[in-house]
């Protein structure tokens, strides 16, 4: 899309019968430098958006940034995001560490330690606004160590350990609950799940590959050891 007022008919159809927007935050100009897409994104495009369309549910989808973050936590009861696991965990050193390191790529990409911090800040802050959002991409692992690597790190494997890690690092589990649960069905207005889960503090090394019909997976972490485990 080269400009969201081309869909405003859309837009206004979707505010006035509860429809959900859900947006990947960046702007694809080629002037803009990859690390602000997102920060630009905010300007260009969600601060008007939600002036013309005040009452349209939107979630900022695997938010990056610590303006997007902030933005999200003032703009009001309409608007929500979701944030992954590995940007709770990492910032873009984690792509360059050793060498250029394929699984740790995705978009939007990770950012500076100062805007992993700011997540981590929103999503255990105990705000409604922020939930869990994986966006977990299952790229064979040929087709991420390759010259033009696909985007996108698999998480699905260990999700809720991963965000109970990024948790329990500023001893917020308590807050954990409501990320992972509670906050996104109560802004999508759909009940809330009653199964549950037990994790357990326990030591366990993470698979290095997971078979994908005829190819292989590498999960983020693969072959590491985390000490959260879905019992």
């Amino acid at each position: 899309m080269t400009d969201i007022r081309h869909t405003y008919k859309t837009l206004e159809a979707m505010q006035k019968h509860g429809l959900l927007l859900l947006v990947h935050g960046e702007v694809t100009d080629p002037a803009i430098d990859l690390f602000d897409r997102e920060a630009v994104f905010v300007d260009r495009v969600m601060i008007p958006l939600r002036r013309d369309f005040p009452e349209l549910k939107v979630v900022f989808e695997h938010l990056t940034t610590k303006e997007g973050a902030h933005y999200v936590r003032d703009a009001g009861r309409f608007t929500a995001a979701t944030i992954t696991a590995h940007h709770l965990l990492y910032n873009r050193n984690a792509i360059f560490t050793g060498g250029i390191r394929p699984h740790y790529y995705c978009l939007p990409v990770l950012k500076r330690e100062t805007h992993r911090v700011a997540l981590v800040e929103a999503a255990t802050s105990g705000s409604d606004r922020f939930f869990l959002g994986t966006d977990s991409a299952p790229h064979p692992a040929h087709l991420k160590e390759h010259a033009l690597g696909c985007a996108g790190c698999y998480t699905a494997l260990t999700a809720i350990e991963l965000y109970a890690e990024a948790f329990d690092s500023v001893n917020a589990l308590d807050k954990l609950e409501g990320f992972a649960s509670f906050n996104g069905p109560d802004f999508y207005n759909l009940p809330r799940h009653t199964d549950t889960i037990t994790l357990r503090r326990e030591s366990w090394t993470v698979p290095e590959t997971v078979p994908y019909g005829e190819a292989t997976l590498k999960p983020l972490r693969g072959g590491e050891t985390m000490n959260w485990k879905l019992a």
